[in-house]
């Protein structure tokens, strides 16, 4: 809040001239910003510290005391502080002379202090005055009523016994009181007795039964009162309800409080009235309520306690009047009317506002009330009636109205208006202060209103001086915002305006403009909450949920809370027994009882305004079923039935349904005979012949069908003679020679009496004369031989009983049985349209050759074939197509049709026959025609292949159907083009027997579509299409994409749309010292899209080529995962020089052996011959065994790390490993396939110790005619199993 100086003032908006005040002035001023809030009544705030007339802000009320509980408040605020003093009757009541009196401190505040001591010397009527320098303010006067406390007198207990459906009251007497108690119908475990429309308690507290039940019946009906502080039990009431031993009779409603046809009440404005209709009667008797005389407010006055209490809150004077409730149950009708008239206490309709005024001025103090009776008005200053103080030439009063003209500061004091009827009386006080001090505005500047469109805003301006500074209000626009009625300035200078609309938002001045101060305040509107779907008043069955539904639309700059109550208890969530669930922006109660009906309201709550709307759940359920169906006044053919509804459960009926049970027919189930509406209780109940009825009646409502009633007692009716015949009376002859007469079977209720049959009767209709056959039957059908075929009969069917037949039936027509026709249509001939339709024509049949209803003709087409056929068709598919027949059927009047879808060029046989519903009649004699020659159907298949990327070659063959002699086929080709069409190339060929054509010159970057139709003398057929485009070279794949394991790594690469696929290698070379040269795998094909090289060692270093025509156009590096293996170090056996120096020995060795054998063969024999023998077996043993097994055993000393001799290479069940000279070969689809066999021995030689496979790294020799090559490959030893390269064996 902005302070004040000398020289800016409070919430001024401009510079204002300084003002030398007086020093008290200033201090004034000073404290002008720390206003408190103004009394109710006041007009003005007044800043602490500053003398003030005394204002009364606590009132006395009116009290009735059973005890010492004895208070009387008086607060008054006022500087200095007032003084308080009493009047009690007119006298001084002086506090401080009784004891028994305490007084609050500061306050005029006393109470009764001793306790058990008599209080009626405390009744009388009070009156407070606060007084200090400025005047005295009076309170209103108030009252003490004191009371013994009641006491209950010992009684009786009561004992009631009545037959089930009496009405009977249970009283409750309660001791008389001024303050009436609180009543509740208890059993002895404190549970209230449940109330509903036919057990009500009533205003006096009894309980009243409409009509009683046997479960009605306990003995511990007690009547609870509670008083201000005490609590009585009425002694238990016993009610014994035994069943009646006659029929329950249905009574008419009776009144049983009040009693009479009207009577009167008398209610003062602003208190709440209850009228109240309680009724007997059985069933339970509804009450309404209706006002005679005008409408009834639907929010004051609600209806309570099941519809038998009108609950009046904040009684006007409009609403008194005439008041009818009626009572109706089936049996009739009871009314009531309350007259009710309305008094007022006093009450204001003006008061005057407290003012500063300065010396001079004239005070108007405008105080008006009313009443009824209209109240007297009378004028006090400071307590004092003014007609007890001097006359003062400046005071005047007319009409209510107190001036006082050029006062002075003596003139400040306190005035009282007070007026008085029979009712009471009110007091208003306001002061009159006289002084003189300059303006200024109280409310803080820049303060910002909030208030919802509809409502009414108030724009403070609270300003103080003497005399009362004038107030000017303007809005944004500089102009002034008043524009009466909705737009009011009050008097203490705030702006008020009523129906706000968003228009109406903005910011606003106040100012004083003699000042030179203003303030400003920003009004914020927002949108009105709306409910836009309310809760419904939900009909919900017992057990069942009941959903509640509300939607609101709500401004979106507030926040919103929904809420729901039942009555006026807040609804929450309930974990026990889920019996509320909250779903926004539904409410589900669950399994609805007795205890869940009444009123729901839904509240949308916001902090600007709430949003109301009230639904209802209404317990309701299947009608109990109606009871004792009764039959009266019964006849031949009729009966009256009536009937005793049951209790609708709070869901009116809609209909009855009356079920009868027939005996002695086809079923003895309950059949529904008739409905009738919800308010009928008596029917009219057709009968017929010869049966024994019993009735039952059901009751439906909105909610379902009711149990069914008790069965009636049988009612059986008199035989007569049929009364109708039976319908449906027809031939259904079928074999030649008879007639077959059938009906519909009549229904046992039809009879009519016993010995029942049927008269069947016929007569030929040509030449037979008026006389009928007949015969008697009890069933359909009867048959009648030898009566010719397909002959017209008059035939009819009588009901018979033993009491004679019913009236004589209507004849119809029947014919006996049909036979197959007997001759053929003449003069059949054939007109050809074109080459797949024919026009066939006949002459009608003799119709007496039909032998039966003629129901038309049957054409036969016969396809024979072609007349001529193709050269390439083949026997075995003319045998499974031929012959083939057609067979058209025509009405019976038709003597021409049109028969289409014919196949042209072929040979047709035709005959046409009649038929009826036995058969089809011979046919006429067969005679051929040829069709002309048609159009090709398409050729079989269409297939395209592309030689060069510019050709292609379409494959066809023939139509499955020529339609003539094929002469040849018409190719057509176009580009693809989106924006226009491209012209269309046409080649013909008359070659019937070629089937394929090469394109050339074809773009290799466009689509085409190609058309191929055949083509005969009578024009092109249709043509098969395909749509292409020819194949691009091919080219090794570029774009590599490598993904690398712990022995392996995946090659994977984009497949060239279009293109040519090509063959290519991958080579791999170790970094790490494992083998000892390239390694390259199979040709692969660029159409694969992925590879996986297999077979490298974990932890090492590879370096990857792609070659494609001898050339590595692709390298990279790669590292394999896992850890590294330590390469094992060859033996000094292995090395060249160890080999040579050994190969060397050998060879000495030899030479001395040849030799030795060369001087023995030419000499002689030597000593030592054996021993040399067995010393060269000995030696060469070892060479060819343990040298090889020194070998074997150094592979299985290190299995773990070398691969066997038959492990298979990279080359291993593929295509033989070509140079790339071969791989293009081999992309034009000529494969070289060599299969290499090796023992395991000779594996071994070349491996020196570790079996292996590779392939050659230079080119292949091939043989002429891809022959496989002269020599095998070589396999040279490897490094840990991984191969190595090595030149070819010769």
């Amino acid at each position: 809040m902005p302070t004040s100086t000398p020289g800016q003032p409070v919430g001024s908006r401009g510079r204002c001239t300084p003002l030398h005040l007086h020093p008290l002035l200033l201090l004034l001023l000073l404290l002008l910003a720390h206003t408190t809030s103004r009394p109710a009544q006041a007009a003005i705030d007044i800043p602490p510290n500053f003398k003030k007339p005394p204002e009364i802000t606590a009132q006395p009320e009116s009290i009735t005391a059973f005890s010492s509980d004895i208070m009387l408040t008086c607060e008054a605020s006022g500087n200095p502080k007032p003084t308080f003093r009493w009047v009690k009757d007119g006298v001084e009541f002086d506090l401080s002379s009784d004891p028994d009196l305490k007084v609050s401190t500061g306050s005029g505040t006393f109470s009764v202090a001793a306790e058990d001591q008599p209080i009626s010397q405390y009744s009388g009527n009070y009156t407070c005055f606060a007084s200090n320098e400025l005047g005295t303010a009076v309170s209103n006067e108030v009252q003490i009523t004191t009371e013994n406390p009641p006491t209950m007198q010992k009684e009786k207990k009561v004992r009631l016994k009545v037959e089930a459906g009496e009405s009977v009251v249970l009283r409750c007497n309660p001791p008389a009181s001024i303050i009436p108690p609180n009543i509740h119908w208890m059993d002895d475990k404190l549970h209230h007795i449940k109330l509903n429309e036919r057990v009500v308690q009533g205003l006096d507290g009894n309980l009243y039964f409409a009509h009683t039940k046997v479960e009605d019946s306990r003995n511990d009906y007690t009547c609870n009162m509670r008083y201000a502080r005490t609590m009585f039990s009425k002694e238990p009431i016993t009610l014994v309800v035994n069943p009646s031993n006659s029929v329950v009779r249905n009574r008419r409603p009776q009144m049983l409080r009040p009693t009479g046809s009207q009577s009167s009440h008398h209610v003062l404005r602003g208190q709440t009235l209850k009228l109240e209709c309680i009724v007997q009667g059985l069933p339970t008797p509804t009450v309404q309520w209706v006002r005679k005389d005008g409408e009834m407010s639907e929010s004051r006055i609600l209806k309570m306690n099941n519809g038998t209490l009108l609950h009046f809150s904040d009684v006007q004077e409009g609403d008194g009047g005439q008041y009818q409730c009626t009572a109706s149950n089936s049996q009739g009708t009871a009314t009531h009317v309350y007259s009710v008239s309305v008094e007022a206490a006093p009450y204001w309709k003006k008061e005057p506002l407290s003012q500063l005024y300065a010396p001079g001025e004239t005070v108007r103090l405008d105080c008006e009330a009313d009443g009824i009776p209209r109240p007297h008005v009378a004028w006090s200053i400071n307590g004092n009636p003014l007609s007890e103080i001097d006359p003062d030439p400046r005071r005047s009063l007319q009409a209510g109205v107190l001036s006082l003209k050029n006062v002075d500061y003596s003139d400040t004091a306190v005035f009282q208006c007070k007026a008085t009827n029979k009712h009471g009386s009110i007091v208003t006080n306001t002061y009159v202060y006289v002084i003189e001090l300059p303006p200024q505005i109280l409310t803080p500047n820049d303060k910002r209103y909030t208030v919802i469109e509809g409502q009414k805003a108030e724009l403070e301006c609270k300003s103080f001086g003497s005399p009362r500074p004038v107030v000017i209000w303007e809005n944004e626009d500089l102009d002034s915002p008043l524009s009466p009625p909705r737009v009011t300035q009050l008097s203490r200078g705030a702006l008020q305006i009523a129906n706000v609309s968003s228009s109406d938002g903005g910011l606003y001045t106040c100012s004083i403009p003699q000042a030179k101060i203003s303030i400003s305040a920003m009004l914020e509107v927002f949108n009105r909450t709306e409910i836009i779907s309310p809760p419904l008043e939900l009909r919900v069955q017992r057990g069942k949920p009941a959903i509640f539904t509300c939607i609101a639309k709500v401004d979106p700059r507030l926040d919103h809370q929904l809420l729901w109550r039942r009555g006026r208890q807040k609804l929450m969530g309930s974990s026990i027994d889920d019996k509320y669930t909250f779903e926004d922006p539904d409410l589900i109660v669950a399994n609805v009882q007795e205890e869940d009906k009444g009123e729901y309201t839904c509240e949308i709550i916001t902090d600007l305004d709430t949003a109301k709307a009230i639904g209802s759940i209404t317990i309701v359920d299947f009608p109990d079923p109606p009871s004792r169906p009764q039959i009266s006044n019964p006849k031949a053919r009729s009966l009256t039935l009536s009937w005793t509804p049951g209790d609708n459960h709070n869901s009116p009926v809609i209909e009855f349904v009356v079920e009868t049970e027939v005996t002695g027919v086809e079923t003895d189930d309950w059949e529904v005979l008739l409905r009738v509406a919800g308010d009928t209780l008596r029917a009219n109940i057709p009968l017929r012949p010869f049966l024994s009825y019993r009735f039952r009646v059901l009751a439906i409502n909105d909610v379902g069908m009711s149990k069914p009633s008790p069965a009636s007692k049988p009612h059986s009716t008199p035989a007569t003679a049929p009364e109708s015949n039976p319908v449906g009376v027809r031939s259904e002859s079928v074999d030649p020679d008879t007639l077959v007469i059938s009906w519909e079977e009549m229904d046992r209720q039809s009879f009519n009496g016993p010995e029942f049959q049927y008269k069947v009767m016929w007569r030929r209709v040509v030449g037979a004369g008026p006389r009928w056959s007949f015969n008697f039957t009890t069933e359909p059908p009867y048959v009648v031989n030898r009566v010719g075929n397909f002959t017209a009969f008059d035939i009819k069917v009588q009901a018979v009983n033993e009491l004679g037949p019913a009236p004589d039936p209507v004849p119809t027509i029947g014919y006996s049985g049909e036979d197959v026709p007997l001759e053929a249509p003449m003069d059949v001939g054939v007109a050809l349209i074109n080459s797949t339709t024919i026009k066939v024509t006949w002459a009608a049949v003799n119709k007496e050759t039909v032998r039966g209803h003629l129901l038309g003709y049957k054409i036969h087409l016969r396809n024979h074939g072609p007349q001529t056929r193709h050269h390439r068709e083949q026997p075995a598919r003319r045998e499974r197509e031929l012959p083939r027949e057609v067979v058209v059927a025509t009405g019976p009047n038709e003597q021409k049709r049109m028969v289409g879808d014919l196949q042209p060029y072929s040979r047709y046989t035709i005959s046409v026959s009649v038929f009826n519903s036995k058969g089809e009649g011979p046919a006429s004699e067969p005679f051929s025609f040829h069709t002309p020659e048609g159009v090709p159907s398409p050729p079989v298949s269409l297939e395209l292949d592309s030689p060069s990327e510019t050709e292609m070659t379409l494959h066809w063959k023939p139509p499955a159907q020529p339609n003539g002699v094929l002469q040849g086929y018409l190719l057509q080709y176009q580009r693809i083009v989106v924006t226009e069409d491209s012209p269309m190339q046409v080649v013909s060929i008359d070659d019937p027997e070629v089937t394929s054509e090469t394109l050339k010159q074809l773009d290799p970057h466009s689509r085409y579509r190609f058309h191929v139709r055949g083509r005969t003398s009578t024009g092109e057929g249709q043509p098969a299409t395909r749509e292409g485009a020819t194949t691009l070279d091919g080219a090794p794949p570029a774009n590599i994409n490598i993904s690398v394991g712990e022995t392996f790594v995946n090659l994977s690469w984009p497949s060239g749309e279009r293109h040519r696929s090509v063959g290519f290698h991958v080579r791999y070379l170790s970094k790490n010292g494992w083998g000892k040269g390239w390694t390259a795998s199979e040709r692969l094909d660029s159409s694969q899209s992925f590879y996986q090289l297999q077979g490298l060692q974990p932890g090492s270093q590879y370096r990857l080529e792609l070659i494609y025509n001898n050339t590595a156009y692709w390298n990279r590096e790669i590292q394999t995962e896992g850890a590294g293996v330590m390469q094992v170090q060859s033996g000094f056996a292995t090395e060249g020089w160890f080999i040579g120096l050994v190969s060397a020995i050998a060879l000495l060795v030899l030479l001395l052996l040849i030799l030795c054998f060369i001087k023995r063969s030419k000499g002689g024999k030597y000593s030592v011959k054996d021993k040399e023998e067995g010393h060269i077996d000995s030696e060469a043993r070892p060479m060819k065994d343990e040298t090889f097994g020194e070998y074997r055993s150094l592979e299985r000393s290190d299995n773990d790390e070398k691969r066997t001799a038959s492990q298979p290479s990279l080359c291993d069940d593929s295509k033989l490993c070509s140079d790339d000279g071969n791989l293009d070969d081999y992309g034009n689809s000529h494969s070289v396939q060599t299969e290499v066999i090796m023992d395991e021995s000779l594996a071994s030689q070349y491996s020196g110790g570790g079996g292996g496979s590779g392939i050659r790294d230079g080119p292949e020799t091939e043989a002429p005619g891809g022959s496989p090559p002269l020599a095998p490959p070589a396999y040279t030893p490897t490094n840990h199993g991984l191969p190595i390269s090595s030149p070819l064996l010769d």
